[in-house]
């Protein structure tokens, strides 16, 4: 088996993505914050003592699909042209889904920094409802769909 994240001595590196095609490239990706129905309450009547939850999860998650290569040790710093969210309010459950996507035109694809982001939106979720919740799940990050490069397009 060809590992493409290790040299010829067996050495981590980071792949050589410089002779591959540029194309647009889309991730989406989502995960779930499942909440009490207390938290869930103070998330949306805003009154949570940390300030407003869901819009600092926003810029979080943002933040955190622009940081993906930080975080991550053999992904390529790049140069994402747009980084869309959505938070859905879960009533039922309680709790709250939060999707990003990430956009660019390159030669490696983002599925990584929408699940960074996902990831980092929703652990500021937590961040800022722990005092209320320590319970809290989060669960079902995952790709939904992603489209261009080589591998072709994705979809759960």
């Amino acid at each position: 088996m060809n590992l493409t994240h290790l040299d010829e001595n067996n050495k981590p590196k980071m792949v050589d993505v410089s002779d591959k095609e540029e194309s647009t490239r889309i991730a989406v990706a989502s995960g779930i914050i499942e909440v009490t129905p207390e938290a869930y309450k103070a998330v949306v009547h805003n009154i949570a003592k940390k300030g407003p939850v869901l819009q600092t999860a926003v810029i979080a998650a943002i933040q955190g699909t622009k940081q993906t290569s930080t975080l991550i040790p053999m992904c390529h710093p790049l140069m994402l042209t747009s980084v869309k969210t959505d938070i859905e309010e879960l009533e039922d459950l309680p709790g709250f889904k939060l999707t990003v996507q990430a956009k660019l035109k390159g030669r490696t694809g983002v599925e990584m920094e929408a699940l960074t982001g996902v990831s980092v939106g929703l652990l500021t979720i937590y961040d800022m409802l722990k005092a209320i919740d320590k319970g809290m799940v989060i669960k079902n990050i995952q790709l939904e769909k992603k489209s261009g490069g080589k591998s072709g397009d994705f979809r759960r």
